[in-house]
């Protein structure tokens, strides 16, 4: 997998100054995690799951 066919969307918490960039990529049954500043560098691919369960614990706040 080199990404570059991959549709990748930013997160909607990325903010305007460049320094908090994460872009995901949906996978059949895994999701690709990067750095948008630096897209050529190394993704987290995680069980789409594991990404849901993630989404979720951070929209409950329940990360701390």
């Amino acid at each position: 997998m080199d990404g570059d066919d991959l549709k990748w969307i930013k997160s909607s918490y990325s903010g305007g100054s460049g320094t908090e960039c994460v872009e995901i990529a949906r996978l059949s049954a895994h999701t690709a995690i990067r750095d948008s500043k630096d897209p050529p560098a190394r993704r987290l691919v995680v069980a789409a799951q594991v990404w849901g369960d993630f989404v979720g614990a951070v929209r409950q706040n329940r990360l701390a």
